[in-house]
């Protein structure tokens, strides 16, 4: 089982292995969930707003704004 360590500031490394099975690269935004004990890191990505949409009364708007934010974020990348 893969660990990692908290540092001063809250962060935490995910093991190389790890990132490229979910294609987790730099500016890779996760959604954080606290599961029973512990917490669930979930990449943010088109899929898995598309299986959370229709969750929040938005009508989609959300999702739209979300994906909009991060195309922004790669074009600042890039």
């Amino acid at each position: 089982m893969p660990t990692t360590v908290v540092t001063t500031k809250g962060q935490v490394v995910i093991p190389a292995k790890i990132r490229r099975k979910l294609n987790i690269k730099k500016g890779t935004r996760l959604y954080i969930e606290e599961g029973g004990d512990g917490l669930i890191l979930k990449p943010v990505t088109p899929a898995y707003l598309e299986r959370i949409a229709g969750v929040l009364p938005t009508k989609g708007k959300l999702s739209k704004a979300l994906l909009e934010e991060r195309a922004r974020d790669r074009k600042k990348e890039a």
